[in-house]
């Protein structure tokens, strides 16, 4: 048996007992994460899950470090782009959700088959969306750039760049959702290897690919990595030798399964489509009330926002599991113990960031541009954003407990009062009503986020999330 994490007669943890746990954390070895040592579980899934979407968040920063080289039409596409390409995310977030939720209660229940069931009905569902967003995306991929307020130099550059990206959407849906199914089951370390193996890819490709055919490698060496990530994933759900092992039974239609998911499934997807419908909404008022050079310095804001926001929501994930496979052991106090202490954990590292972003906002912005009035609006954005990171980290690890529970609806409700109740017309309301332009923009992000991270927590503390069937 491992040893603790935490030493039961002294607060000090010997290195070896940490190397140990990280080692094990790593080489993704089955664990039963409803008995023994809460703060165990939180390190061995958090550890893997952090690093996972740690190489999520370097693999945007690559993108905009090397089109940063093509001036700021290039990055204002890539921005504009991604702006549109949440919806995907969304979606794709929204069907890992239910998944997670499903496999993580089975798996607590040890039903392994049924989670194998469930994990291979929710790529059945995605399958169709990938053939819709795929086309439609591609198609009209030019109309999307003007309706993000885009001019016509940003158009005519970045078509390519925005039908490649949409074209490949199914990089993005399957590395989501395969990777919600293996961290429901608690193999957190597959899910990291899978992300890690397309954002090397990645990394290496981008700067080759920009070199020959320039934005539009970008976009190819971002779907080819992406694609050997899913490749990565389905040899071992269908050749590996985990707790989940895919056959062709699994995939046999099951209208009872595929309605149970997609009840949890679109209220989550809603849940990130309002999240990211407002996000696209103040990329257009900052281009708006800024032009392309404040549009171009808000997205390297925001790629650096992502940055740090991509591993707090890897520790998050840890706590969803957690919720989910302890419900399903009937370990319901032992399921909300994780969550506060997750919560703990994330409230600290997001403090850290919240300080780095307020005073080290010039150089981290400068690494990306060398255009000053660029640098000026990238500055500003990241020193108010970053002014409610404490709330962001609070409110995912909420949020994502209520969803690991099977609850997708509160946080919808929430997210679609704070988002576009609130800081929408706030937004509006700062940056034209008050002619306080961008800035106006930048300061409604952290009064939402704080708004959405109090009412998550309420509701949380209320518990209905403890009766939630799945």
């Amino acid at each position: 048996m491992e040893p603790e994490i935490q030493n039961k007669t002294s607060n000090k943890v010997p290195f070896n007992t940490i190397y140990k746990a990280i080692k094990l954390s790593l080489n993704g070895e089955e664990q039963d994460y409803t008995q023994g040592s809460v703060r165990k579980a939180i390190f061995l899934l958090a550890i893997p899950m952090i690093l996972e979407l740690s190489l999520e968040s370097v693999f945007a920063l690559v993108d905009m470090f090397f089109v940063g080289k093509l001036g700021e039409n290039a990055i204002a596409t890539v921005g504009l782009t991604e702006s549109v390409i949440t919806i995907v995310y969304s979606v794709a977030i929204g069907l890992s959700t239910a998944a997670t939720a499903i496999v993580a209660r089975r798996i607590g229940e040890k039903n392994t088959e049924d989670a194998a069931h469930a994990g291979a009905q929710s790529l059945l569902i995605s399958f169709l969306i990938i053939i819709i967003t795929s086309i439609a995306g591609f198609i009209f991929a030019s109309d999307i750039l003007v309706l993000m307020g885009a001019n016509k130099e940003v158009v005519e550059q970045g078509a390519i760049f925005t039908k490649i990206m949409f074209a490949g959407s199914a990089g993005i849906m399957l590395l989501f959702l395969i990777n919600g199914i293996f961290r429901g089951a608690g193999n957190a370390a597959m899910a990291m290897k899978s992300l890690w193996l397309a954002s090397i890819i990645n990394i290496i490709l981008c700067p080759i690919l920009i070199h020959f055919y320039g934005l539009k490698g970008a976009a190819i060496a971002t779907v080819i990595g992406r694609c050997s990530g899913v490749a990565y994933q389905c040899f071992h759900l269908f050749k590996g030798s985990g707790i989940l092992k895919f056959h062709a039974i699994h995939f046999k239609f099951d209208k009872a399964i595929v309605q149970s998911i997609i009840k949890i499934a679109w209220p989550a997807t809603f849940q990130f489509i309002i999240a990211s419908g407002s996000w696209i909404v103040l990329a257009r008022l900052v281009a708006e009330t800024g032009g392309t050079t404040a549009s171009a310095g808000y997205q390297i804001a925001i790629r650096n926002v992502v940055f740090f926001i991509l591993p707090a929501w890897g520790l998050s994930n840890a706590a969803a599991t957690l919720v989910g496979q302890n419900l399903g052991a009937q370990q319901i106090e032992r399921a909300e113990k994780s969550v506060l202490m997750v919560t703990k954990y994330n409230a600290i590292f997001m403090a850290f960031v919240m300080a780095l972003f307020i005073f080290m906002a010039h150089p981290i912005i400068s690494l990306f541009s060398n255009d000053e009035a660029v640098i000026g609006f990238g500055e500003e954005a990241l020193q108010i954003i970053g002014c409610g990171y404490i709330f962001y980290g609070i409110g995912m690890v909420m949020t994502q407990s209520l969803n690991g529970a099977g609850d997708t609806k509160t946080p919808t409700i929430i997210n679609f009062i704070g988002f576009w109740l609130f800081q929408i017309p706030l937004a509006y309301l700062l940056a034209k009503g008050l002619d306080l332009k961008t800035t106006g923009a930048f300061i409604a992000i952290p009064a939402a986020e704080a708004l959405i991270a109090l009412a998550a927590w309420y509701f949380f503390k209320q518990g209905k999330w403890k009766t939630i069937k799945v």
